[in-house]
């Protein structure tokens, strides 16, 4: 395996990374991949033998099932926190049912869909986001948190002055971002530099021989201070 750091940082991560998105599979995440937890647990035990240093999942994978089925897989392994870099994502919005039971789970999901602070990018869904994700894991910390998307309601700078202060707590560590263009990057760079918060240290991309948009938009952004791309697919 080989290993680079990520973007500007002194943080170490394995090229090769496991994502997650097929832990759990519940309701039209099962189309997805449908992994529980003994089968995880074995992904993770395999992949870390192998080199693999570097974990991601986001919050909205199986609606949190994702999370805390790679904490349960970390755990698992037996090894310290500091020899694994953990990765997720806010954004979304999902349903969760405190029952964990699917009989109110239409009415529940309906009812999270007329909330307008229950996804994006502000202060208070990040703050919530955080917390809830480090609560999944069950870790006290998390070394690299994306946003999932870009949010279009919520100024930059209130999003970027939260993940600040987020970093500054101690939850967590660095900060990157997906799916977003290179005009938001670019401008999300500027606000970060400008007001010394936290920048973006990461952009994880789709890009398959089938889908190379990434080459015509993002890429333009290799002007700026260096952003580590990651890829998706």
């Amino acid at each position: 395996m080989r290993y680079r750091k990520l973007g500007r940082t002194g943080l170490v991560v394995s090229e090769l990374c496991l994502g997650t998105m097929t832990f759990g599979g519940d309701d039209f995440w099962r189309v997805i991949g449908a992994l529980q937890q003994d089968a995880a647990n074995e992904l993770v035990r395999d992949a870390f033998a192998a080199g693999v240093n570097f974990f991601d999942t986001a919050d909205v994978y199986s609606s949190g099932v994702s999370e805390t089925i790679l904490g349960q897989s970390i755990k698992a392994l037996g090894v310290g926190r500091d020899e694994v870099v953990i990765a997720t994502k806010a954004f979304g919005r999902f349903y969760a049912p405190a029952s964990g039971g699917a009989a109110d789970a239409q009415e529940v999901f309906a009812r999270r869909q007329k909330s307008h602070n229950t996804w994006g990018l502000s202060r208070k869904h990040l703050f919530d986001a955080v917390d809830a994700s480090l609560k999944r894991l069950a870790m006290d910390h998390i070394d690299l948190y994306q946003v999932h998307a870009f949010d279009p309601v919520t100024p930059l700078e209130e999003t970027l002055g939260a993940l600040d202060d987020i970093v500054k707590s101690g939850r967590v560590r660095y900060i990157g971002l997906c799916n977003m263009a290179a005009w938001q990057i670019a401008k999300s760079l500027g606000i970060s530099a400008r007001k010394q918060l936290a920048r973006f240290e990461s952009a994880q991309m789709y890009y398959t021989i089938a889908g190379r948009d990434l080459g015509f938009s993002r890429a333009s952004t290799s002007a700026t201070p260096p952003v580590r791309m990651t890829r998706a697919a």
